[in-house]
């Protein structure tokens, strides 16, 4: 065996290993995931719709600029694409987009803002980035950019790899972020241990599971961490429906559960106001599928 840092399979067996000792992976409940992102659709495409959050797009997508992995003409892959906070400033650089989006909710904001955009480069997909078949869709080694954005698409090391055998081998390029470090355990963390007696600890899509294996697997990735913080001011109902929309794919809401999670709101409201600060940050990676360092650690 070679050195652990450049070991494909121990990384691929740490990041199943966290996927497997997860607390939120082995609470989930059965039933349909797409109704919790239906759901949320319309919040989400709010609050993630701002200038700040517009700003930060931007600057992501001068850098994938710089970096030559989009362009003018260049076919892009946008996995998880939600409301299309991505897929139409991609579509604005010139790129032909293909949106992937599993969630009925969401796709119907995503196509109504590409008509309002008359965009007519931007492609939408219904489907989970699981159910792709690379090759009866074409699309093994098909495209200039596969991007992958804090999407759940990605949640483990077969759907990477996938991302990568997507990605054209002489010229294509692989972008993924996901949180680094604590976020849904420090928003979430002190009702769930009152819920279930235990600590949310971990997180599976952490940017440092992915980053280990690209980086074992011989590339050399470009890397960038965006810290944020955003100050909560909700209604009471508001505040009541986040707990219980987040909470809800792992717990039955019986009449006890939904008075914990109300008592936790009124603890930190204020004339029916509730007030939090949550912070996090995102760690960004862009890779070149063509290109790896010389030796192929990965086959060791």
């Amino acid at each position: 065996m070679r050195a652990t840092d450049n070991n494909r399979q121990l990384w691929e067996e740490r990041w199943l290993a966290a996927v497997a000792d997860s607390p939120m992976r082995r609470r989930r409940r059965g039933g349909d995931a797409m109704q919790r992102w239906n759901k949320m659709a319309g919040d989400f495409a709010e609050k993630t719709s701002d200038k700040v959050n517009g700003d930060k797009r931007q600057k992501t997508i001068a850098w994938l600029g710089e970096l030559g992995a989009l362009r003018q003409g260049a076919r892009v892959l946008d996995i998880g694409a939600g409301p299309g906070n991505w897929a139409l400033p991609l579509a604005a650089t010139g790129a032909e987009v293909t949106a992937l989006e599993p969630a009925e909710g969401m796709v119907e904001i995503l196509q109504g803002r590409i008509r309002a955009a008359e965009a007519e480069n931007i492609t939408v997909r219904r489907a989970t980035w699981q159910e792709i078949d690379l090759d009866a869709d074409g699309w093994r080694g098909s495209f200039d950019l596969v991007f992958a954005s804090m999407t759940p698409g990605v949640d483990g090391p077969e759907m990477l790899h996938k991302m990568i055998a997507a990605s054209r081998q002489n010229g294509g390029f692989c972008y993924l972020s996901a949180f680094a470090g604590k976020h849904w355990q420090e928003w979430y963390g002190e009702l769930w241990r009152k819920l279930f007696d235990e600590d949310l600890s971990g997180h599976v899509n952490d940017i440092i599971h992915p980053f280990n294996l690209v980086y074992a697997m011989g590339y050399r990735p470009e890397l960038r961490f965006e810290s944020w913080e955003r100050q909560i001011c909700w209604p009471r109902d508001k505040a009541i429906e986040d707990f219980t929309t987040h909470l809800e794919s792992y717990i039955e809401l019986t009449a006890e559960v939904q008075a914990t999670i109300a008592a936790h709101v009124d603890a930190r409201c204020r004339d029916g106001v509730f007030r939090d600060s949550r912070s996090g940050c995102r760690g960004m990676m862009v890779w070149a599928a063509g290109k790896r360092s010389a030796g192929r650690p990965d086959e060791g």
